[in-house]
């Protein structure tokens, strides 16, 4: 006697799914994009948007700083360094501004001290008290211009150009000698890149 196997139940039936329309398909297609969409535009918008920010805000320094010269202040450690600028002490009435293209930086710097401040001015930039020549006005209409500076007041006017070969900057000092105990000095260091 063969035994037989015993019957195999017919699978049960799937579970009748809705046909998914076309309407559907399309609507879950367009949120998949709008997502899509949306994480690459958000970000690259907020990049647009940033650098037109910050290019506006550094047309808005420049013209800023362009229009009033000097800013109250003393030049940062880094300016003064790289520009060969020491600012005595004691010091007030303390402004600088710098300026910087492909061609040339400058550094402007205005302070007021005492006989001895001048001097030890001097000598940090390389020079002395007897370079100076009186009724020299060795800052440029150009860099006068830029810094807001007029040297047509009560003097005398002192001045010297202190040149150094590259790389180290050449500086334009003007000395109002009006009280010779208390002068107000003017600088502009430049160097070339």
């Amino acid at each position: 006697m063969t035994a037989s196997l015993p019957r195999q139940a017919a699978p049960p039936d799937e579970p009748h799914r809705p046909a998914e329309n076309s309407g559907h398909k399309a609507r879950r297609r367009a949120l998949t994009l709008l997502i899509i969409g949306l994480l690459i535009g958000v970000p690259a918008g907020y990049l647009v948007i940033s650098a037109n920010q910050s290019r506006d805000s550094g047309k808005d320094k420049e013209a800023k700083y362009s229009a009033t010269g000097l800013t109250p202040g003393w030049p940062s450690k880094v300016q003064r360094r790289l520009y060969q600028v020491t600012v005595p002490h004691p010091a007030d009435q303390v402004a600088s501004y710098e300026t910087n293209n492909w061609k040339t930086s400058r550094l402007y710097v205005q302070f007021h001290t005492n006989a001895a401040g001048l001097d030890s001015f001097l000598q940090t930039t390389g020079t002395r008290r007897d370079k100076l020549t009186k009724g020299d006005i060795a800052i440029g209409t150009r860099d006068q211009k830029v810094s807001g500076w007029h040297f047509t007041g009560p003097g005398p006017w002192w001045g010297l150009t202190h040149e150094q070969k590259n790389p180290a900057p050449t500086q334009d000092v003007v000395v109002n000698m009006s009280d010779p105990q208390n002068p107000m000095v003017y600088v502009v260091s430049r160097t070339v890149p």
